[in-house]
């Protein structure tokens, strides 16, 4: 990792602050991006990396963050695309306002971070692209957090389409996801509509363990990374299920919304 340019959105604070004090450390030169001006300067400027205040939902953002980078490093090497928010709202009380929000917050700003990055990796051959899904994007089992599992699945799927697309003409630009559960972090109480802490539920994982396997997964290109190994196997098992919906009557569907 060292000397490599990465770009972190959502850098603020959470997955994104404690990724980019991990590569920090591992002598990575940093882009960091994210809407709050103080907060993102209050972890930008101990790590000597650079801050850009931008919203991904928006596609020219994406851009001015790739500008930028490029103007100060001359290249990208991994783009790390983290921003997103949930929602605490079941299906049936879904908003327009609602589904749009988790769509342009989660996938859009993938898609336009994606669009805005790829021309200057197939350029060069090379390049890491990270999305930060979720498992509820892989298994729904916090109905409460509806419309953003659903955008983070289709986040899955656009990762997975690109990785197809690309790998027999570009095989050194990877395209990898990552799929935390609970995380010890204020994304709970930053949930459209409010939420429950994420740092006050059972099992939340430490953000810098997730942090530190997202970091070894810039050294360590793979296409899918849980940050938890039970995760794997519960979606082995439930989608190896004759019927889902016996799955679906265990724990832990059901239980207190998770990332």
């Amino acid at each position: 990792m060292k000397d490599q340019i990465i770009v972190i959105t959502g850098a603020s604070a959470g997955i994104g602050a404690a990724l980019a004090t991990v590569c920090a450390r591992r002598g990575a030169k940093l882009v960091l991006a994210a809407r709050r001006e103080s907060e993102l300067a209050a972890v930008a400027a101990p790590l000597g990396a650079t801050a850009v205040v931008a919203d991904v939902s928006r596609r020219a953002d994406n851009e001015r963050i790739r500008d930028r980078a490029n103007e100060l490093h001359g290249q990208i090497d991994v783009w790390i695309a983290n921003a997103g928010r949930g929602i605490s709202r079941s299906v049936a009380d879904l908003t327009d306002a609602d589904v749009d929000d988790m769509m342009t917050t989660n996938f859009k700003s993938l898609l336009y971070g994606i669009q805005a990055v790829l021309p200057q990796f197939r350029q060069r051959e090379r390049g890491h692209l990270i999305a930060v899904s979720s498992m509820l994007g892989r298994i729904p089992f916090a109905p409460i957090r509806s419309a953003y599992s659903a955008a983070k699945a289709a986040v899955n799927s656009l990762m997975t389409s690109l990785r197809l697309e690309l790998r027999a003409g570009f095989p050194n630009i990877h395209v990898s996801t990552v799929m935390p559960g609970v995380v010890a972090t204020d994304f709970g109480l930053n949930a459209l509509h409010g939420g429950p802490d994420s740092r006050a539920l059972p099992m939340a994982q430490p953000v810098d363990d997730v942090a530190t396997l997202i970091a070894d997964l810039v050294e360590h290109p793979r296409a899918e990374l849980y940050t938890r190994p039970e995760m794997r196997e519960m979606v082995a098992r439930y989608f190896s299920a004759e019927d889902v919906g016996v799955i679906e009557g265990q724990p832990p569907f059901g239980t207190p919304p998770r990332r």
